[in-house]
């Protein structure tokens, strides 16, 4: 009599369901943080603003050379006001045209999720089609130019910009600046935009690695 051995059941391998966060939101996460470091340690740089807008120290220049001297010199002083200056006027622009700011915004996370943040092993699908890296970046590199020059983005952005830049230039030409305790080792003809290139470059930095890891 023959023995049989119990009848071999089947068994599938179950993978675990578990849900992982994907490789996109750390990076985003980690270039945030470092974004938010380079701006509160920029914010921190920042003078006293009753010093910006000291009354007794205002004089009008004597001629168009102790003009261009002054805005040197205050802006090596007040450099982190005046870029807050040119922000406030250009977010104070894009809130009073709500559409533009919209476009703005929709470029933005575009680019973030759709481009930069997004992992490799998730291919951007539209209507059923997928896209490639380069397709995807000639898309939105197509959609910038048309919402930054065909709409009234960039027109507005440029024209905010100037305002700022004039008030700027006109509180530099007006505010005497001998009562400034001005650093002789720093260049007073330093480019206007570098603390907020440099914040920028930080950023990129942090960034850098972080998107590297999500192409792999």
């Amino acid at each position: 009599m023959s023995s049989t051995g119990p009848p071999v059941l089947p068994i599938s391998t179950v993978q675990s369901t578990e849900s992982q966060p994907p490789i996109s939101v750390s990076a985003f996460r980690a270039f945030l943080s470092r974004l938010n470091d380079s701006f509160r340690n920029g914010i921190s740089q920042r003078r006293p603003w009753p010093e910006l807008t000291d009354r007794s120290a205002f004089s009008k220049p004597e001629s168009f050379s102790e003009a261009t001297l002054r805005i040197r010199k205050n802006y090596s002083y007040f450099r982190v006001n005046y870029l807050m200056v040119i922000g406030f006027t250009l977010a104070f622009s894009l809130l009073s045209h709500p559409f533009s700011l919209l476009l703005l915004l929709g470029l933005l996370f575009s680019w973030v999720f759709m481009y930069l943040f997004r992992p490799a092993n998730q291919p951007l699908v539209i209507f059923g089609r997928t896209f490639s890296d380069r397709e995807t970046l000639g898309i939105l590199i197509i959609l910038s130019v048309f919402v930054i020059f065909l709409t009234s983005v960039g027109s507005l952005l440029i024209s905010a910009i100037m305002v700022g830049f004039g008030l700027v230039c006109a509180h530099g030409a007006f505010r005497a600046p001998e009562d400034l305790f001005l650093d002789e080792q720093e260049p007073a003809n330093t480019g206007f935009l570098s603390f907020l290139g440099g914040a920028a470059t930080n950023a990129a930095a942090a960034a850098v690695p972080a998107v590297s890891a999500t192409r792999i």
